[in-house]
């Protein structure tokens, strides 16, 4: 059944197309959050440990969130790791385990990358799109990894 919420079916398509790569950068963040957190060692261990225990955290719920966006749209929503791994800009490092420092630099870039690319979202779905809903959506996981980045960005300072 088509959507009739003021939105045309190409808007639709492209807010779906948006959101399908969002979600596959917030999925390979979070899996890369839980290695960290696997695998974190050294001094400050459990500080780290929890600090990264509580980003994933965040993220699984924006996860969901995305994927039931992806639905309220009229669209499926992907769920393979080949596919958030065709669709995601978050580089992966297999068989790499960089210190702590490390693991904060790169989280760090990791959020900075997603965030550049929500605001190059949030306008192309409020201008282009005139999805406005999914716009102010955006807006919030914006801001909610704008925090992230804050937070490790101080450890850095």
């Amino acid at each position: 059944m088509k959507l009739q919420i003021g939105i045309t079916q190409e808007h639709l398509k492209n807010s779906i197309s948006i959101l399908s790569s969002i979600l596959a950068n917030e999925m390979t963040l979070y899996v890369k959050l839980r290695k960290f957190h696997w695998n974190v060692s050294g001094e400050s261990f459990m500080e780290f440990h929890k600090l990264f225990e509580g980003q994933y955290i965040e993220l699984e719920a924006s996860i969901d969130e995305v994927a039931e966006r992806i639905s309220k749209l009229g669209g499926k929503t992907i769920g393979t790791m080949k596919e958030f791994s065709d669709l995601t800009i978050i580089k992966e490092s297999p068989n790499h385990y960089p210190s702590q420092k490390e693991m904060v630099k790169e989280l760090l870039e990791d959020h900075e990358i997603v965030i550049v690319q929500l605001r190059k979202d949030v306008d192309t779905s409020s201008e282009e799109n005139k999805d406005a809903a999914t716009a102010d959506f955006l807006t919030g996981l914006l801001a909610a990894h704008e925090t992230m980045a804050w937070t490790l960005r101080r450890y850095l300072e």
